[in-house]
């Protein structure tokens, strides 16, 4: 199974020092891409907003050249920074079922995920469980994101379509009485 490209939209909006996705450009496994005229054109953005859960349905995407694109930017302000990002670029946005952060900055809070978390946790789902492995290795909390994410994780990535993944979240966190994915 090949790897998926993954690729950083940085808008530089929090501290250098904890950026996870530098840290991944620094070890080879991300682009980063600080103007969106040079962001792939085709592809799944990660969007916490999207209402659009990623899973087994996408996986054409990747195998028709498709990237994983990561957006890298402030969660106080990630509603303006997605609102840009949607009127600049075609990539099909997607949330993911429910994890919990490992990073040390939202340890245990559900969903508040770093985008090394985040892409691992897609290529978790995508089956690409070596390269999942793979991004978050250089991190000191790498290990503990799959030990304190295991069940879910294991359970996400047998589902056979998106739906059934949505709903299988439900089964290790609380659903909100509003979700999008009913």
């Amino acid at each position: 199974m090949e790897d998926i490209p993954l690729h950083v939209i940085h808008l530089s909006q929090d501290d250098p020092q904890k950026c996870t996705s530098r840290k991944m450009a620094r070890h080879g496994l991300t682009e980063l891409h600080h103007d969106i005229r040079h962001t792939p054109r085709r592809g799944i953005l990660l969007n916490p907003l999207s209402g659009r859960i990623l899973g087994p349905d996408d996986a054409g995407e990747f195998s028709r050249g498709g990237c994983l694109v990561g957006l890298d930017c402030s969660w106080k302000q990630l509603e303006d920074s997605v609102k840009f990002l949607n009127n600049k670029t075609r990539l099909k946005g997607r949330t993911l079922p429910i994890v919990l952060a490992a990073n040390p900055v939202s340890w245990g809070k559900p969903g508040r995920l770093s985008n090394v978390e985040a892409f691992a946790t897609s290529l978790f789902v995508l089956g690409h469980f070596k390269q999942a492995r793979q991004v978050l290795r250089p991190f000191k909390f790498g290990e503990q994101f799959f030990t304190l994410n295991k069940e879910p994780l294991e359970a996400y990535s047998g589902a056979e379509t998106n739906q059934q993944l949505a709903d299988l979240q439900w089964e290790f966190f609380d659903k909100p009485e509003d979700s999008p994915n009913d």
